[in-house]
């Protein structure tokens, strides 16, 4: 008998090696719960993925699914701004350039640090993208 995995079965993904790795995590998981993107996301090509035509359905996902992108967003700003303070603290210089070492993190726009939109998703697919080209 060939090995499978069993219906509803999670499976154990690798570790992409980036350091945010965790929220993409989360946020694939999320975006699997609505069944419109879910069957979005199934049937479309790498292409339209890259491209960000994938991140435009995001509009048309249920108010839960979107509430809970926002609070994992929020969650990961919090998470950079700690990283952020750990190492201003580590120099301890006062002319350090906040929105240069925001802009360090590539996969989320730290302009709107409370809502989750389509732009989160592209910047996302586009950070992870940059990373296995």
């Amino acid at each position: 008998k060939a090995e499978g995995h069993v219906e509803g079965e999670k499976v154990e993904n690798p570790d992409t090696g980036l350091y945010y790795d965790e929220y993409l995590r989360q946020v694939i998981d999320v975006l699997e719960t609505d069944k419109h993107f879910r069957e979005k996301l199934q049937t479309a090509d790498i292409e339209e993925i890259k491209s960000g035509k994938l991140s435009r359905e995001l509009d048309l996902v249920s108010h839960h699914v979107r509430t809970r992108l926002d609070e994992l967003k929020r969650q990961e700003v919090a998470r950079l701004r700690m990283l952020i303070k750990a190492k201003m603290d580590s120099v301890q210089d006062t002319g350090i350039d906040h929105q240069a070492l925001l802009k360090q993190f590539e996969h989320l726009n730290h302009q709107n640090p409370d809502t989750f939109e389509p732009k989160d998703l592209d910047m996302l697919i586009k950070a992870v993208s940059a990373r296995y080209q």
